[in-house]
């Protein structure tokens, strides 16, 4: 196959991975192989420069992702390659090769470099900086020389053909994911003024705030926000806001989780019920500052009816965990309770003791609170 005839066909592919990322990993392979590559690596960096949040479109050998290595150097060794600032501050559209963004001591006590780098294959690299949206920025990284020759001229040539065409497909898959809708329900909430509502990105900064919640984080008792970040007015509390969130935006790769937990208030004021609920699942985002998590903040109010569906989803209870739950919340007695639902007094309380486990919970009275809390989704 002709270079002329590669080019088109990797273009044909990332036009079609720009509509669906899914493809990527086809066009990943077909630019390795034109280029004679072992592999290559996309990163979106975001965020401001002391805070910059990085995440991977992939990292693929010949079609193959290599989660691990990824997870690895996110964890690991991101907050410490002496490159990344580098790479950032390349002008857009530079190749330069992986030596060249380490100084020479670094290359020899570089652990990034010494260490993942070397079993990545990418000692003999190049990497190549673009321009995203938002200000966020592709780190292209390609892997070492298929043969001992090295870099070629027409190698490099064809990668910086290649540019504009990678960095289109990115900048195509951050306008979908920026323009993605959430869920109608979730979008109605919004509007209303019996909760404070907060959309937060995946790196937890607030993008929006209804008009309850800017209200309830203006008034500063229980809740309010530093930079754009929500913080409590206890210092318990603040620890167990930030693990709700962790677990709902996760770093790497994971499942998010929902949580909820109880935010205490002036001594005459009854505490503040804060769910953290993740939308859309963790995807990949490609650095758009998507809503990642809906943050709902209740305040104790009039009880209406209560929905075991509803509880179920937004507290993640099993069925017959939620239908203890709302059972409670309603006054009824573990005795009650076993009766209803032909149980044993036994079986509730182990149900009981599921649903403490998971909302971090010890008395029976947070947990009546916590779910009447809930019934504020009712007509609102």
């Amino acid at each position: 196959m002709s270079a002329d005839d590669a080019f088109a066909r990797i273009v044909m592919a990332l036009h079609e991975a720009a509509l669906d990322p899914a493809q990527w990993p086809v066009a990943s392979a077909l630019i390795d192989e034109a280029c004679g590559m072992q592999g290559n690596a996309l990163m979106i960096g975001a965020g401001p420069r002391d805070n910059i949040q990085a995440s991977f479109v992939g990292l693929y050998y010949r079609g193959e992702r290599r989660t691990d290595f990824e997870r690895e150097y996110l964890e690991d060794y991101h907050p410490r390659d002496e490159r990344v600032p580098r790479v950032r501050a390349l002008p857009a559209g530079h190749l330069a090769h992986a030596t060249a963004v380490y100084t020479t001591e670094e290359l020899r006590t570089s652990a990034t470099y010494n260490e993942i780098m070397g079993r990545a294959r990418m000692q003999d690299g190049v990497n190549v900086r673009l321009d995203g949206l938002d200000g966020s920025h592709l780190s292209w990284g390609l892997a070492d020389p298929v043969t001992s020759d090295g870099w070629g001229s027409p190698q490099l040539a064809l990668v910086k053909a290649l540019l504009p065409h990678v960095r289109q497909f990115v900048r195509v898959q951050q306008s979908l994911a920026k323009a993605e809708a959430l869920d109608t329900a979730m979008s109605a909430l919004f509007n209303t003024s019996r909760l404070g509502v907060l959309y937060l990105d995946r790196r937890g900064q607030i993008l929006e705030a209804n008009d309850r919640a800017r209200a309830i984080l203006r008034h500063g008792d229980g809740l309010t926000d530093r930079g754009g970040v929500l913080r409590t007015r206890r210092a318990a509390d603040q620890g167990r806001l930030e693990q709700v969130l962790a677990a709902a935006l996760p770093a790497s790769p994971g499942v998010p989780v929902s949580g909820s937990l109880l935010l205490q208030r002036s001594p005459v004021t009854a505490p503040f019920v804060v769910h953290v609920k993740p939308v859309g699942g963790h995807q990949a985002d490609f650095g758009a500052q998507r809503v990642a998590a809906l943050v709902l903040i209740v305040e104790p109010g009039r009880q209406a009816s209560l929905e075991p569906a509803l509880v179920a989803e937004v507290l993640g209870l099993t069925r017959l965990e939620s239908q203890v739950a709302v059972l409670l919340a309603e006054g009824q007695s573990v005795r009650e309770i076993a009766v209803a639902m032909e149980r044993t007094e036994d079986a509730v309380y182990w149900h009981l003791r599921q649903i403490y486990q998971k909302q971090s919970l010890s008395r029976q009275t947070d947990l009546v609170r916590l779910v009447l809390s809930l019934a504020e989704f009712v007509g609102a």
